[in-house]
């Protein structure tokens, strides 16, 4: 009980120390063409840059979230009460650590700004490359000395490696593969799509109100991000496994953007990228206990 206490003290400090900002990226162009006059990327900052005599950042680390997420995820006790406290792996008084909230995510840019359907349609090359420009030339970040992203973070992470190469030092993709979407993976992601885009109050994606279909998809979401033996622990009765995905729905329902969800939904992983070289040092770790994972992968770092 105590070690919980010390860590959720923890993070309680980390996040009061956080600093939140907007940079406005101008005429932003994505893969396919589409503009953006103004782009906006929300971030959460801890701790602060250190450069070398040559002016390079030297203590830079971006943390990237899973769908439907933000940055200020990171600053749970489970999280930040982890890594980033006095002493601990990314201490925020020696490393500068960005959280940022992807496109469609959080604060930053998103179809329920007012574009709806007429939003740009964004990839993971998309979201990486804001995340470049947000560091570049929003924070002044040029170079990171590593790269934690989990999930959909995981898979930009991938992205990053064969982008930017010489960028980053390090890389630690979480929970996901560099294999082409299908499958069990690509399954889900359609049964997401559907129960949104088939739900009459879409109305193509100019809805005044969430459709119903949300809730659904958002199950999907929880079953497809979650372990099963996490989940038994979790919820080692029927009422509480009840109590803990209906809890999760409704929360979610209340700050989820159908729009955000669908267009996460549809992402494709490029396959001509999936054996580009990387040469940073890299860290990936796949688990076998989603129910994304490819068949028979094992849970390894």
């Amino acid at each position: 009980m105590r070690a919980l206490l010390l860590l959720a003290l923890a993070a309680t400090t980390v996040a009061a120390q956080g600093k939140e900002g907007d940079f406005v990226a101008r005429n932003f162009t994505f893969n396919n063409g589409e503009k953006l006059a103004e782009m906006k990327l929300h971030y959460t900052t801890l701790g602060a840059p250190r450069k070398d005599a040559a002016g390079k950042v030297r203590n830079a680390v971006i943390v990237l979230h899973g769908t439907g997420g933000t940055g200020r995820a990171f600053l749970s006790a489970n999280f930040a009460g982890e890594l980033f406290g006095p002493g601990q792996l990314l201490d925020t008084a020696k490393y500068y650590v960005v959280l940022p909230d992807g496109i469609g995510h959080g604060g930053s840019s998103k179809p329920s700004d007012g574009l709806h359907a007429k939003f740009p349609k964004y990839t993971y090359e998309d979201m990486v490359r804001a995340h470049y420009v947000l560091l570049t030339e929003g924070l002044g970040v040029n170079h990171l000395r590593l790269l934690l992203g989990t999930s959909m973070g995981c898979m930009q992470g991938w992205v990053w490696g064969y982008t930017y190469p010489d960028f980053v030092d390090g890389l630690v993709p979480l929970a996901c593969a560099p294999t082409a979407i299908v499958g069990r993976n690509r399954m889900i992601r359609t049964l997401i799509k559907d129960n949104i885009t088939n739900d009459p109050a879409w109305m193509g994606g100019d809805y005044k109100t969430q459709p119903p279909g949300l809730k659904a998809s958002l199950g999907f979401l929880y079953m497809m991000s979650s372990a099963p033996l996490q989940q038994l622990k979790q919820a080692p009765s029927r009422d509480k496994a009840d109590e803990v995905i209906r809890g999760y729905v409704e929360s979610r329902f209340k700050v989820t953007d159908a729009l955000s969800v669908e267009a996460e939904a549809r992402k494709v992983w490029e396959t001509e990228h999936i054996n580009a070289p990387i040469t940073s040092t890299l860290i990936g770790c796949v688990g076998g206990q989603r129910l994304i994972a490819p068949p028979g992968a094992p849970i390894r770092c």
